[in-house]
């Protein structure tokens, strides 16, 4: 039995108030403290953050800059373990800096003869080769690598990894628990939408010339002419997605000549006020792939925009597939899609229920494999 505190560093893209991000980071600090209460253990978190002030503020735990050595190197020496993820951390679409970081993360922690845990980790796209054997390297010596989809899975074996066993389970956020004493607020609002149902709407900037964006506000503008809903502009990044949300707002014009309603979500950081906020909805149209896992979490339908794969790879997880993509998306569809939902939400509900408790359950997988590794080793 383990009578001290062990202390875990946290690796991933925290700090930078990207509501997803943060989701993942909430989920984990969430798992791990209820494993470790049910093992009879203290598991002290640390977590690397490009704003140490404010994580700790947000969450009680402590936090380094991500970006300071000296601090990292010392978290890590006077640590128990590390963590990377979750996220989709080793990617070189958005950036070629991201995999180098986050495996130099891994390695230093190795290095220094700490166990490291990949975290239900989003792999890829990796569209430099020269990456796969620095991957293989540094997770080829990690007590546990989890991925969260198949296709992470199978990136992993085409780059020849062989150990440890690629375990594959959910995103962490599907077992994100709504904020304590929101029910009875979030039962007010089932009520309120049997009068006008909320259709949440997260978007964020990818086509350069914003037709993705163009075809949304068609789109919405359809469903509005058509149904009285209340569109509840939802930004998961900020400030990026607000401006979008804003930009999809103007393009939408005045709608209150339909009885339909136009609203945005303003500032919200704190990711399971951003998690009622998604709760309270009757179907979620997505950009954001968390604004979609939020959504399928707590029974509310998610219509995905893919722009990248793992939009896909989530939604083929709860029965769905995007309306659509960013370079090719069609308006009526979206409207006709959205009202499709609306009119089928409990069909949707029940056919899927079975599978989401599954998803929420497996959520859990990873917490319990490292507390029960640090219960082992303690």
């Amino acid at each position: 039995m383990v009578t001290t505190a062990q202390t875990i560093i946290i690796s991933g893209y925290y700090g930078f108030r990207n509501s997803g991000d943060e989701a993942v980071l909430k989920s984990i600090l969430t798992a791990l403290e209820e494993e470790s209460r049910q093992a009879g253990i203290t598991i002290k978190p640390v977590v690397l953050s490009s704003d140490p002030a404010w994580t700790q503020k947000m969450y009680g735990v402590e936090a380094v800059a991500r970006m300071s050595l000296g601090e990292v190197r010392r978290a890590i020496k006077n640590s128990d373990g590390l963590i990377s993820g979750g996220g989709s951390l080793l990617q070189d679409a958005t950036s070629p800096k991201s995999i180098p970081y986050y495996l130099a993360i891994l390695k230093l922690a190795q290095w220094a003869g700490k166990p490291t845990f990949v975290y239900a980790q989003g792999i890829g796209p990796v569209q430099r080769k020269i990456f796969y054997p620095m991957i293989r390297s540094v997770f080829q010596r990690c007590e546990y690598v989890s991925v969260r989809d198949e296709q992470s899975a199978a990136l992993l074996g085409t780059m020849k990894l062989k150990r440890p066993v690629v375990k594959v389970v959910p995103d962490p956020v599907m077992g994100l628990p709504l904020p304590a004493g929101s029910e009875l607020h979030k039962a007010a609002f089932e009520t309120d939408m049997d009068k006008i149902p909320i259709v949440g709407v997260s978007v964020r900037y990818w086509d350069k010339e914003r037709r993705d964006l163009t075809a949304i506000a068609d789109g919405l503008k359809r469903l509005a002419a058509e149904r009285r809903v209340h569109l509840r502009f939802l930004p998961f990044h900020l400030p990026d997605d607000e401006q979008a949300s804003r930009m999809v707002m103007d393009l939408l014009g005045d709608i209150r000549g339909t009885g339909s309603l136009v609203s945005m979500c303003d500032q919200v950081t704190d990711p399971q006020q951003m998690l009622l906020e998604v709760s309270r909805c009757s179907l979620m149209i997505g950009m954001r792939l968390h604004s979609l896992i939020y959504a399928a979490s707590h029974q509310v339908p998610p219509l995905g925009i893919s722009y990248d794969p793992k939009i896909d790879h989530f939604l083929s997880r709860v029965g769905s597939q995007p309306v659509g993509t960013t370079e090719a998306l069609d308006g009526q569809k979206l409207a006709n899609e959205s009202m499709r939902l609306l009119d089928q939400r409990s069909q949707w509900i029940e056919s899927q229920e079975a599978a989401i408790a599954l998803l929420k359950s497996e959520a859990r997988l990873p917490a319990q494999h490292i507390v029960n590794y640090l219960c082992r080793k303690g």
